[in-house]
């Protein structure tokens, strides 16, 4: 018994693994491409002027996000348990302003912070499961957010550290602020769903929402948000106008919009099955690793000693909360031996008190002596009788 069940925890935390390395392969292949797919968006130029209709592309990607989830729920089905589609919806929203306030900020900061606002995201998505997902974090995990965010920030000033840095405005910043509030906000609201859910279905151990209907609901208030913003700006109008005259940028926005469908699988796989921390960390460090891999491919594109040095604080604590996870295992219960029951059972009872001692003995008379005993004790009223006549 002990085998089989160190044997299975051993296979269901393999499995947990095999399940995680392909929620990050897939992550980062598909906004591996995802971010050359943006550049066709927005670094081309497209009648002599380059694409700035941001709103405008959000509104398409999050619609075809839509209809991606709609497949997957008519693919594989829904969870069949109640989910919170409220908290769900509010998620999407402020991942959404979250996004609109980063993308506009960029315009207003010098280029040190808008690294710094990149690279600084675990540390809201961590508040905000604190205070509003009430989940609770290890001196490890606390550790691996400092460091992982330190060493991005790192590797990110030191890839161009020559860069025009530009002034900050207070507008900026403020938009900044915001990103990094909204960035909290979804952190806690995504972890807060799963607890929710959970309540909301008791009797069902594990219950939780599937990965299309979170992308669904998530995408659904996404689109309203997105899409309003592109009104108040005119950049509906501007951006079709612009798909209509041509075709080629109206081909970079849907092929856009399709890596992001084929990445936020995955990104809702993760989040299901793992955690928004852990989405935070991959989608962090995913820079990283590509670099790394390109030097590797081509030596040519070096790294200097401080993107090195980044490289090293974010690989060793990810090495080590991963050494932690597997040292956390729960360990299998202690093997039960059944050695001479009968001496166990024997020396288990108690001192015999004088009644079931007397009881004891006289169990243990031979049937001889019984039998003469109960034979006098019959004819003792017979002679009783006698003597009185």
């Amino acid at each position: 018994m002990v085998s089989s069940s160190s044997s299975s925890s051993s296979s269901s935390s393999l499995a947990k693994s095999a399940r995680c390395a392909f929620a990050v392969v897939g992550i980062f292949a598909a906004f591996s491409y995802f971010a050359i797919a943006q550049e066709d968006v927005y670094k081309k130029t497209y009648g002599g002027a380059r694409f700035a209709a941001t709103f405008f592309v959000l509104t398409v990607e999050r619609g075809v996000n839509v209809v991606f989830a709609l497949c997957g729920i008519a693919a594989f089905g829904g969870s069949g348990v109640r989910t919170p589609k409220g908290e769900i919806f509010k998620s999407g929203a402020s991942q959404m302003f979250a996004m609109a306030a980063s993308n506009e900020a960029l315009r207003y900061v010098s280029y040190p912070t808008q690294v710094l606002g990149k690279s600084c995201k675990m540390v809201p998505v961590m508040i905000g499961g604190l205070v509003l997902g009430g989940r609770t974090f290890t001196m490890a995990q606390y550790a691996q957010v400092a460091f992982v965010t330190l060493g991005v920030a790192l590797f990110n000033l030191a890839a161009d550290s020559t860069k025009s840095t530009g002034s900050d405005s207070a507008y900026g910043l403020s938009l900044i602020g915001l990103s990094l509030v909204m960035d909290a906000v979804t952190g806690g609201l995504q972890d807060r769903v799963k607890k929710t859910t959970k309540a909301l279905n008791p009797r069902t151990p594990n219950a939780k929402p599937s990965v299309y209907e979170s992308m669904l609901y998530t995408n659904l208030s996404g689109t309203a948000v997105a899409l309003v913003l592109a009104l108040w700006t005119n950049q509906l109008t501007t951006g079709v106008s612009a798909c209509m005259e041509h075709p080629a940028l109206a081909r970079a926005v849907l092929v856009y919009a399709l890596a992001s469908a084929v990445g936020q699988n995955f990104i809702y796989y993760t989040i299901t099955s793992f955690d928004v921390l852990v989405l935070t960390t991959v989608t962090t460090t995913r820079k990283i690793f590509s670099t790394v891999y390109s030097v590797f491919r081509d030596p040519s594109n070096a790294l200097n000693p401080t993107q090195w040095f980044g490289c090293a604080l974010v690989f060793v604590f990810l090495a080590y909360d991963a050494a932690m996870s597997v040292l956390a295992r729960p360990k299998p219960p202690a093997p039960a031996t059944s050695a001479r029951p009968a001496r166990r059972a024997a020396k288990s009872i108690p001192n015999p008190t004088p009644a079931t001692a007397d009881a004891d003995a006289t169990a243990a008379v031979s049937p001889h002596r019984a039998r003469a005993s109960s034979s006098r004790a019959a004819s003792a009223p017979r002679r009783r009788a006698a003597s009185r006549r």
